[in-house]
Parts: structure tokens; C-alpha cells; sequence
């Protein structure tokens, strides 16, 4: 059997869940990291409006975009 190894960012949410002690503080910390990778989201579409590697015509090729595996 394979083993993996744990990130330090991995190591540091274990220990941060030794204080999770009801389903409502697990709750919070979940909308919590949530919101930083919202955040972190949005900051990297502003980059690419920003510097145009995301453009209106790039949006709209999106909407009729097909990449779904094909079944065999």
C-alpha cells in the first residue's frame, strides 16, 4: 500500500480542527475556507479581465463549450 504525505497547509487545518468542537463550528470553518477560495477566485478573474486572457468572446465560446468524456 501506498502512502502519502501531508502538505504543510494539509498538517495546519488538522491541528485547526482540534478546536472544532460541535457540527456549527465545523460549519463555520467549512464557510470559511470557502470564502477565501471564493476570494482567491475572484482575484484571479479581475487579473485576467485585467490583462484580457478573459474576454467577452471567451465567455460566450463557454456557453456552447462540449467537454464532457465521451461513453464508450
Amino acid at each position: 500500500m501506498q502512502t502519502t504525505s501531508l502538505n504543510n497547509a494539509q498538517l495546519e487545518i488538522l491541528d485547526m480542527m482540534s478546536f472544532v468542537k460541535s457540527q456549527e463550528a465545523l460549519a463555520d470553518l467549512k464557510q470559511a475556507i470557502s470564502n477565501y477560495f471564493a476570494s482567491e477566485l475572484e482575484k484571479e478573474m479581475n487579473r485576467m479581465w485585467e490583462t484580457g486572457e478573459m474576454t467577452e468572446e471567451k465567455v460566450e465560446n463557454f456557453r456552447t463549450i462540449h467537454e464532457r468524456t465521451p461513453y464508450k
